[in-house]
């Protein structure tokens, strides 16, 4: 595997002065390069700025969390600066000045932001792991190993600054009346659970929920949905056809207030709807009264509720066989993995049936993130509550190793449109939840990679969504097309149009250029999957640098070469660069 990199990377430099002849009409090209890293992103599009902006778990610099990144094609990828929140500890959990998201130690995963055109604020969800501290008056228990929550902080621009509301984790407090907490009578390393029903069910009952893997869905009712998912590490569930514990982790949801949402100052904290704030305090089991001599336990702290919540995606609901990688991983491994299933990365979409009634439509990755399996299925319901039944053509989206370049740990990504090709149609940034623009394509943006040694990065898929299969129990909605090889950009994106024009520097010159997208988006021509060169001879520029003037324009220096005409070139996967554009920059010879 490594091998191969090593080859494509020798082929790409062997044939960098290499450019194809331009084509009339030609449409430009792109490949899933795993150019840039980007665990869990979520990309939106920004009517404003005519950019796409994904985000992630991986690529900020140190000293931040979470990278964002901007694209005018959804494949070339400029990643900004810093991250979108300042780190609060170092590694030695010693506070940082100006650190955000201090209520939280670690496990700063799966970021997600929606923009409100109405206020112009964006919001930022992410999980992480809460501080020792604050455990116990959380998820009830000190020593609770896994103390995930769900925070959010706001900015007036995609890229940020962007400012927590509130330096706390948003207001919900998820409680399982019926789950035997059976982590309370497992040995220290939390590995092997009970072996027996019998005695598992002997446990504690009752539980806090830690969640990660936030989604948001705004229904065309104003009503709101909060998807998350329920992490595994406190939800082992017995399985009768293997005849043991498996670890889990299930896609829950609960409808929100939108007063957060309405709020013209964005200083609201989310919460949940009133009706389901401490709904399972009724029928909560009392604690024993020797709790602390369980183990696991520690200090025994105040959570203030215990909030309802709704299962919508489970292996035992609605089993899937492809989901099952993992279930032995504790034998496989020598005791140093537990047996575990995933459900998590969820993404809500809405789309009317031919009967005009809707259909809601989940997607959701499964098994490990840091396998080679990981992979996406889907599954529709008649209520954003569901019951959601799964496609029997799952998982839609899985490992190609097989490949010339191949691809593993497909998955948790999220859909976006191509531009829409209808004359004054606007397109919010969640919009493709409950349509598909006119004449658009879609995409699932998503996180793989080419070697299971190495970090996850960008890819980018097209997905067909069959508008005439909308139904319920539909297993043929949802198809992927996974490459790595070139394909088309996306449509709406193209054709592309470059400024170009030259100034003297001393004996040489330089040439200011702007490309853009279609809808006028700027490419990034340090981004090394796009370049401009000199022409005759694709003679490459000494420096490339922001340009002084437009915002998006960059100043080429080319020395003495005084290049009277420049094109705009694509590396394609054979390492070869494609002419798109051509244009005069009109220096002196």
């Amino acid at each position: 595997m490594r091998i191969l990199n090593s080859l494509v990377g020798t082929a790409i430099l062997a044939s960098s002065a290499v450019a194809a002849p331009p084509g009339k009409g030609r449409t430009p090209q792109f490949f899933n390069a795993a150019r840039h890293p980007g665990a869990d992103p979520h990309v939106i599009w920004d009517a404003t700025s005519h950019q796409y902006y994904a985000y992630s778990t991986e690529g900020a610099d140190p000293g931040y969390h979470f990278a964002v990144y901007s694209s005018p094609d959804l494949a070339t990828w400029h990643r900004h600066e810093g991250g979108v929140l300042r780190a609060c500890y170092d590694n030695d959990m010693n506070r940082l000045p100006g650190g955000q998201a201090c209520w939280a130690r670690d496990w700063y995963w799966a970021p997600e932001t929606y923009h409100n055109e109405q206020t112009g604020w964006y919001f930022f969800f992410f999980a992480g792991r809460m501080t020792e501290d604050l455990t116990a008056d959380n998820f009830r228990y000190a020593e609770f190993e896994e103390p995930s929550k769900i925070g959010v902080a706001v900015s007036k621009s995609p890229t940020g600054p962007f400012e927590e509301i509130e330096d706390k984790p948003i207001d919900y407090w998820p409680f399982d009346p019926n789950y035997h907490d059976v982590n309370l009578i497992m040995n220290k390393d939390q590995m092997l659970p009970p072996q027996s029903l019998e005695e598992g069910q002997t446990a504690p009952m009752g539980t806090f929920i830690p969640t990660i893997d936030v989604n948001i869905f705004f229904d065309e009712d104003d009503r709101v949905y909060l998807y998350l998912s329920r992490n595994a590490y406190r939800n082992w569930n017995w399985d009768d056809e293997l005849g043991k514990y498996i670890e889990e982790s299930n896609i829950i949801v609960v409808e929100m207030d939108r007063t957060w949402w309405d709020d013209p100052t964005a200083s609201t904290m989310p919460e949940i709807i009133a009706s389901q704030k401490d709904v399972h305090a009724h029928d909560a089991p009392s604690l024993p009264c020797n709790i602390t001599m369980y183990n696991g336990t520690g200090a025994l702290g105040a959570p203030p509720r215990k909030d309802g919540w709704q299962t919508v995606i489970s292996y035992g609901a609605d089993p899937q066989a492809w989901e099952n990688y993992h279930v032995n991983d504790y034998e496989a491994f020598n005791g140093t993995k537990k047996d575990r299933r995933w459900s998590e990365g969820s993404t809500l979409l809405k789309r009317l049936g031919q009967d005009g009634e809707p259909i809601y439509i989940i997607l959701y990755s499964a098994n490990n993130y840091e396998a080679s399996n990981y992979g996406v299925g889907y599954a529709m319901a008649e209520s954003p509550l569901g019951p959601f039944v799964k496609a029997t053509s799952n998982p839609i989206l899985s490992q190609d190793p097989d490949a010339a370049i191949p691809i593993y740990s497909t998955g948790h990504g999220s859909v976006v449109a191509s531009p829409s090709k209808g004359k004054n149609e606007h397109v919010g940034a969640q919009d493709v939840t409950l349509r598909t623009p006119k004449g658009a394509e879609l995409f699932y943006v998503h996180h793989g990679r080419n070697d299971t040694t190495v970090a996850r990065s960008l890819y980018t898929t097209r997905m067909t969504l069959d508008e005439k299969s909308v139904r319920f129990g539909s297993n043929d909605l949802i198809t992927m097309h996974l490459t790595s090889q070139d394909q088309d950009l996306p449509r709406g994106t193209y054709p592309l149009h470059m400024e170009a024009s030259c100034s003297q520097k001393g004996q040489g010159s330089v040439v200011t250029v702007r490309v853009e997208s279609k809808p006028g988006a700027a490419f990034d021509l340090t981004e090394g999957s796009n370049r401009v060169v000199g022409l005759p001879g694709d003679v490459q520029a000494t420096t490339v640098t922001a340009g002084d003037g437009e915002e998006g324009s960059f100043a080429l220096d080319f020395g003495q070469a005084g290049e009277k005409d420049v094109a705009y070139q694509r590396l394609s996967v054979n390492g070869s660069w494609n002419t798109v554009i051509k244009r005069k920059a009109g220096c002196k010879k």
